[in-house]
C-alpha cells in the first residue's frame, strides 16, 4: 500500500537526522522475537537470543508490545530531541506520554492482532502507574542486547548520517530523499513510500522530517506519523551487511607495548562481548587476572561493562575501537 506525505518548503527546511535508541531496541527486538535466522543479523541473534530468554524478556512487557510483523506502538518513539539522545532521554519522553496516546495506540494493537494480555490491558487502564514496569524491562534488555554493541552500531549509523549530510550539501534533499531506498521518492513537495501494510496521507504544516538510520530496519523503510510531532522516516542504514563481521586486529604488538600483552590480548578478543569467564577460558589467563585487566581497561575508558542477568559482559568502546584502527592503519601503511 502506499504513503503520501505532502510537505511544505518549511518543513524541508527542517529536515534533520538522529540516531535513536529506542528505533534500534524496537526494531532489534521484534527481529529477535521473530524465531527466524537472519543473513546479516545471525551471529548478534546467535549471542543475545540465549541471554534474553534466560532474563524472560522472550514472555514479558515488550513480547506483548513488540510482535513480529506487527504495529509497534508509537508511543514507543517519541521524536527524538536531538541529533543523538540517550537511551535514559528517550525513556523519560516514554514516560511522559499522554495516557490517551497510550491507549489509542494500544487501541489500535488490539484491533489488529487480537486481545491484549493482562500485562497491557493493566497499561491501558493506568497508563502512569505501569510505564516504569516497562522502562524497567526496556533497559534489562539493552543492557544485555544493544548496549554491549553500541559502539560498532553507532558506529555504522553515525558514517550514514556523515554520508548523508554531504550528500545534502553537493546535490540537495530532494537528490537525497530519492537515494534514501527503492522504495521511497519524492516529487513535487510529496514523499511517497511503497510496500507499506497500511496507508497514510497527510498534509504536513511546518513539522519538519526526522530521518532515522537503522541497523535493525530490515529492508523496508518504517515511519510514525503522530502530529503535532515531525514525521519519522527510519530506514536501513549503509554499511550494515558487515556489521557483525569478525574484524582482525593488526598492530597487536604496538598496542601491547603501550598497554601490556595481557591487556591487549582482551582488546583483540572482545570483538565480540564476553564475560569474565569466558575471556578466561579463550585467553588461558586466570579469572581474577581478567578482572584485574579489565577493570584496568574501563579505567582508561577502552572497555565498557554491561549487566546481563547474573553475569557481567564487557565490550569494547569507541575509543578502543579508534585505538585498534588506528594501528590497523598505521600498520598497513
Amino acid at each position: 500500500m502506499p504513503a503520501e506525505l505532502t510537505f511544505s518548503a518549511n518543513d524541508l527546511a527542517q529536515m534533520r537526522f538522529a540516531v535513536s535508541p529506542m528505533w534500534e531496541l524496537g526494531t532489534s527486538f521484534k527481529l529477535l522475537n521473530s524465531g527466524a535466522a537472519h543473513p546479516v543479523h545471525q551471529r548478534w541473534i546467535d549471542q543475545v537470543r540465549p541471554r534474553a530468554v534466560a532474563a524472560g524478556l522472550d514472555r514479558g512487557w515488550l513480547a506483548e508490545l513488540i510482535r513480529p510483523d506487527a504495529y509497534v506502538p508509537d508511543f514507543l518513539n517519541p521524536a527524538p530531541a536531538g541529533p543523538a539522545p540517550t537511551l535514559a532521554a528517550e525513556l523519560t519522553a516514554i514516560l511522559a506520554a499522554p495516557a490517551e496516546r497510550v491507549r489509542q495506540d494500544l487501541d489500535r494493537l488490539r484491533q489488529e492482532q487480537g486481545p491484549l494480555g493482562p500485562r497491557l490491558r493493566s497499561l491501558r487502564a493506568e497508563p502512569s502507574a505501569h510505564l516504569r514496569r516497562l522502562a524497567e524491562e526496556i533497559e534489562t534488555y539493552w543492557e544485555l542486547a544493544l548496549a554491549p554493541y553500541w559502539a560498532r552500531i553507532r558506529a555504522v549509523l553515525d558514517a550514514e548520517v556523515f554520508q548523508r549530510a554531504r550528500q545534502v550539501a553537493e546535490h540537495g534533499a530532494v537528490h537525497l530523499l530519492n537515494d534514501l531506498h527503492t522504495s521511497v521518492g519524492w516529487d513535487d513537495n510529496v514523499l511517497r513510500l511503497s510496500r507499506r501494510s497500511n496507508p497514510i496521507s497527510r498534509t504536513t504544516a511546518g513539522a519538519g522530517l526526522l530521518l532515522i538510520p537503522s541497523a535493525f530496519t530490515g529492508s523496508v523503510p518504517l515511519t510514525r506519523v503522530t502530529p503535532p510531532e515531525p514525521p519519522q522516516l527510519a530506514y536501513p542504514a549503509r554499511g550494515v551487511g558487515s556489521l557483525w563481521e569478525a574484524r582482525p586486529v593488526t598492530g597487536s604488538a604496538a598496542i601491547a607495548a603501550v598497554l601490556g600483552r595481557s591487556k591487549a590480548l582482551l582488546l583483540t578478543e572482545l570483538d565480540t562481548p564476553a564475560s569474565t569467564t569466558e575471556l578466561a577460558r579463550r585467553t588461558g589467563l586466570s579469572a581474577p587476572a581478567v578482572s584485574q585487566h579489565l577493570t584496568a581497561l574501563r579505567d582508561a575508558g577502552l572497555t565498557s561493562a554491561h549487566r546481563a542477568g547474573r553475569s557481567v559482559l564487557y565490550a569494547r568502546t569507541a575509543v578502543a575501537e579508534s585505538v585498534l584502527a588506528a594501528t590497523a592503519a598505521r600498520g598497513a601503511g
